[in-house]
């Protein structure tokens, strides 16, 4: 089986069994978004939306945050991995999108980037997920669930795993194909044993005998 073709009954799969896929984050607006993602870096979707009930209660808008304070937010977000860090960014990030970008997140990556606690991860999620742009966002579960079935070969890095998915998904399919690998990874692929009894794409998946 060559490489284009394990894509495309992969892809073809993932149509036709989970036509609807989105983020399991909790958020309302672009800013919401954004503010969850953050938070989410080794954290699970189920914690930070606990979280974020209260923390946009608290902070509805980039203005209410920017003009807070380190200390308060990190009340608010104590239970999540690395809350000193993040807390700082969350401040950093809705200050400098107040005074640099006239409180709008921005749709372009290389923009978004420039806010702290921004990576290329998070980025793409932002302009996948808000403005529907084709960019695949590489977190731990796309980046070994793609090595696993064979969509990425000697992939080192989450940025080569990304180039070589954008090169064989269909550009209109990006922006859920990130989800499909997501929720695969999260609930079937996952990383220590996978349900490969429960799996609909095992027949194409390139590691399926090891398990």
């Amino acid at each position: 089986m060559t490489k284009k073709e394990r894509y495309k009954n992969i892809i073809s799969w993932f149509q036709d069994n989970m036509p609807i896929a989105e983020t399991e984050l909790n958020y309302s607006n672009s800013y919401e978004l954004l503010v969850a993602v953050i938070l989410s870096a080794q954290c699970t979707d189920k914690r930070v939306n606990i979280i974020t009930e209260a923390l946009f209660k608290e902070f509805p808008t980039i203005e209410v945050m920017a003009n807070s304070t380190q200390e308060n937010i990190f009340s608010f977000i104590r239970t999540c991995s690395y809350p000193n860090n993040k807390a700082k960014h969350l401040l950093g990030m809705s200050k400098m999108l107040l005074e640099d970008f006239n409180g709008e997140v921005p749709s372009d990556i290389n923009n978004l980037q420039k806010l702290p606690g921004v990576g290329r991860k998070t980025a793409n999620v932002i302009i996948s997920v808000v403005f529907n742009k084709p960019a695949m966002a590489v977190d731990t579960h796309v980046f070994r669930v793609s090595a696993r079935i064979g969509l990425s070969a000697n992939s080192k890095t989450p940025l080569e795993t990304e180039k070589q998915l954008v090169k064989y998904i269909p550009e209109e399919l990006l922006p859920i194909a990130h989800h499909w690998l997501i929720l695969h990874g999260r609930y079937v692929c996952v990383a220590r044993k996978p349900k490969c009894a429960d799996c609909g794409i095992s027949k194409w998946c390139k590691s399926f005998d090891r398990y």
